[in-house]
């Protein structure tokens, strides 16, 4: 089985020999590197040819700009030929058994659209911090996006042909592209936990979910949810979804906490649309807190 190993680089290029000694270490050999860059405008492209040389094994691509994680991963996957394809970002690194587990791992679980691991924190050098503490088995009857964002981590590996039956990676996405992903994916199959340390996530200032704007990485979430939420109740899945009442409190605290975080806006438009939204999505949840605001509103107080 040919196992696609997918890379979205962006500005990570100083870090790659790492990831690409540990891709060439694997005890699997039967795979390929896809790399994709995003539009860097660092040295990435010139130091990640210089690593992989002429080995065949390892194909880049260049976006014409730089257009985001959603789509950077999307053309990933739109390039890849494995039977199984696994993220791997240019900044982190695998064990080295992680493929010859995961691919005998597929095997076994014929029925399993998605196997994920547990994964280790490390510094600059690779040096362990601190093991994960989000990686974990959906309890039966659960799903990925009633459980919990945090249980299905790195590494995560899935079949092409599970990924083929959904609508892909959203190209639009800014963020939260992988947990998007992963409730696609647990409609097509079982997800399968594997308890071994495969992925070494290093923390660096530049790390993308260390410093992304938690206000936008909040919508993407919702977004996700959101989408995961109407897509399971319009095919009338049998995966675990959230009860309707349960989601339209959560909308509605959504948007409440947007219209809280914008009272120093002056856009009163902005305010009341939030509020709006968050009283239409449940009128009767927290009412006197949305009804003291939409009177402080419109006097002007907030």
């Amino acid at each position: 089985m040919l196992f696609s190993i997918l890379i979205a680089n962006y500005n990570n290029g100083h870090f790659f020999i790492d990831c690409y000694n540990s891709i060439i270490k694997q005890t699997y050999t039967n795979w390929e590197a896809i790399i994709v860059d995003d539009g860097s405008n660092d040295d990435s492209i010139e130091i990640i040819k210089k690593t992989i040389g002429n080995d065949s094994r390892f194909k880049l691509y260049q976006n014409d700009k730089n257009r985001g994680c959603g789509y950077t991963k999307n053309k990933c996957c739109e390039y890849a030929n494995g039977e199984i394809l696994g993220f791997l970002d240019p900044d982190d690194a695998i064990k080295f058994n992680a493929l010859e587990v995961m691919v005998n791992s597929h095997k076994t679980n014929i029925e399993a659209a998605i196997i994920t691991s547990n994964y280790e924190l490390v510094d600059l050098n690779l040096n362990v911090i601190n093991k994960g503490i989000n990686a974990s088995k959906i309890p039966k009857g659960k799903s990925y996006l009633t459980y919990g964002q945090g249980a299905l981590t790195h590494f995560a590996t899935f079949k092409s042909h599970a990924y083929n039956n959904t609508l892909g990676i959203d190209p639009l996405m800014k963020r939260a592209v992988d947990q998007d992903l992963y409730y696609k994916l647990e409609e097509q199959g079982s997800h399968v936990f594997l308890e071994n340390y495969f992925y070494l996530y290093r923390i660096h200032e530049n790390s993308i979910s260390e410093n992304e704007n938690l206000f936008k990485a909040k919508y993407w979430h919702f977004y996700a949810k959101k989408s995961a939420y109407t897509r399971r109740r319009k095919n009338k899945s049998i995966i675990d979804n959230f009860s309707k009442d349960f989601f339209k409190e959560y909308e509605s605290n959504y948007f409440l906490d947007r219209f809280e975080r914008s009272k120093n806006n002056k856009q009163f438009k902005t305010k009341l649309y939030f509020l709006s939204k968050s009283i239409s999505a449940a009128p009767f949840h927290k009412p006197i807190r949305k009804t003291k605001s939409l009177i402080l509103l419109i006097i002007g107080k907030i």
